[in-house]
This record gives structure tokens, C-alpha cells and sequence, in this order.
């Protein structure tokens, strides 16, 4: 399979949050939060890969914004983590970072997709 920026970039992002969220509950005993922030870095690539493999444009753009929404949640979470003590700046400013330019490739993706599935 030929390389998929996307794919690839929410995969090691899932793997980085799965990481940090190890920390967060064992170091931290941070639970309630990190497993949202685990639910959301995680669903990200989940539904990149549904949609790569979906059946019609419809649902490559469905899954697609569906992973562009679980971002920007993400996004939220991280601020929250560090804002609130339980994330370091150092750790929140690298997944930060990350999750924006998730952000910004999903929004570039769902631009082209739109313009091509327009009549």
C-alpha cells in the first residue's frame, strides 16, 4: 500500500496519546479525563481507516469529518490536561501541535473531497 500521510500521522499520534495516557493514570491517577482524551486521539485514525475503506465518497467524507471532529475535541482535552496541572507544557505543546496539523490536513482533505463530489 503506497504511504498515506494522514494514516500515518494519526497512527503515531494515537500511539504518543496511548503513552501519555499511560502516564496520566499511572503517574498522574488521572482518570476520568484522560480516558476522554484516549477515547478521542484514538477514534481519530480509527475513522481515518473506516474511511479509506469505504464503499462510496459519501462515507469517505462522512468518516472523514467524523475523524476532523474527534481532532478538534482532542484538542480541547489536551488544553484542559495541561491547564490543568495533570499535562506538562513540554508533552502538551508536542500533542498539541501534532493534533493541529491532524486538524489542518483533515480540513485540507475534506475541502478537495467536497469540491470533487460537488455537481
Amino acid at each position: 500500500m503506497k504511504d498515506n500521510i494522514i494514516r500515518e500521522k494519526s497512527y503515531q499520534f494515537s500511539l504518543d496519546s496511548i503513552r501519555i495516557y499511560k502516564i496520566l493514570i499511572v503517574d498522574k491517577k488521572e482518570f476520568i479525563l484522560s480516558k476522554q482524551f484516549l477515547r478521542c486521539a484514538t477514534s481519530i485514525g480509527a475513522n481515518i481507516e473506516e474511511g479509506l475503506a469505504g464503499h462510496s465518497k459519501r462515507d469517505f467524507i462522512a468518516r472523514f469529518q467524523i475523524s476532523y471532529k474527534e481532532a478538534k475535541e482532542v484538542h480541547y482535552w489536551i488544553r484542559l490536561l495541561k491547564d490543568s496541572g495533570y499535562l506538562d507544557e513540554e508533552k502538551a505543546t508536542g500533542l498539541l501541535t501534532h493534533a493541529e496539523e491532524i486538524i489542518r490536513i483533515l480540513n485540507a482533505i475534506l475541502k478537495s473531497s467536497k469540491q470533487i463530489s460537488s455537481p
